[in-house]
């Protein structure tokens, strides 16, 4: 038998049972200690470090009947080399939100998990999910879970962990592209009567064309602007 002890942090991964106590799990010899602290629940890649009678081991270490694993969480923030990323299909309004801060965010509603791994390694993006089967896969080359049960929260805790630079209002919440300013007399064409009356600021996006201004959700998009610039104790800057 090995004994686990996991962090309170992690404790949300595991059954109530295992939560406060040291977890005793049957071992053969062969599996790695990795392996068999995904087999209680927890994925890797909230892992950040493995100590076995105080001495830090890698996730691959085949640890011995007997021993005493700690298990602590990643740090935040979470020094990661990439701050792009990838959302899978329950976030779309963490997504929404991620963009108007101007964070690199992709996001589809009709990829399928092998899709979303393949994605995340090919363009080197951090695979954002609450699933968390896909954050065990071997072949994903960086993912997290996002905590939190409303995209308020979920913001707040990437933004935590992973500190992206932000630039708000740079990009596009619809497809991600970056903004530019355009000249009113540019869009007029596509804006209803009481928009070209009343607004004379507008930005378009430059991957799809979409058009915005300051319209009747400015204020409820300023203050998540200002609430997420404050809580990473940041002023906006570029990408």
């Amino acid at each position: 038998m090995v004994s686990l002890c996991f962090a309170p942090e992690l404790w949300l991964f595991l059954r109530k049972r295992h939560r406060r106590e040291p977890v005793r799990a049957v071992h053969d010899g062969t599996a790695s200690l990795g392996h068999l602290v995904q087999s209680l629940g927890v994925p890797l890649t909230e892992v950040g470090s493995l100590e076995v009678a105080g001495r830090r081991v890698g996730q691959d270490h085949r640890p011995r009947g007997g021993d005493l694993v700690r298990v602590t969480p990643v740090p935040r923030p979470q020094r990661a080399p990439s701050s792009c990323f990838l959302l899978d299909v329950h976030l779309g309004a963490l997504a929404r939100r991620l963009r108007l801060l101007g964070v690199d965010t992709a996001y589809r509603n009709d990829l399928d998990d092998d899709e979303l791994v393949v994605r995340a390694n090919a363009e080197r993006r951090i695979l954002l999910t609450k699933d968390r089967g896909l954050l065990c896969r071997r072949a994903l080359w960086l993912g997290a879970y996002v905590r939190g049960s409303g995209p308020d929260e979920q913001l707040a805790d990437v933004l935590e962990r992973f500190a992206p630079p932000l630039a708000p209002w740079s990009r596009c919440t619809a497809c991600n592209g970056l903004l530019v300013p355009v000249a009113k007399q540019e869009v007029e064409v596509l804006l209803r009567p009481g928009t070209r009356r009343t607004y004379d600021s507008f930005a378009r996006c430059r991957a799809c064309g979409h058009v915005y201004w300051d319209g009747a959700h400015h204020r409820h998009l300023e203050t998540i602007v200002a609430a997420a610039l404050g809580d990473s104790g940041r002023s906006e800057g570029g990408n």
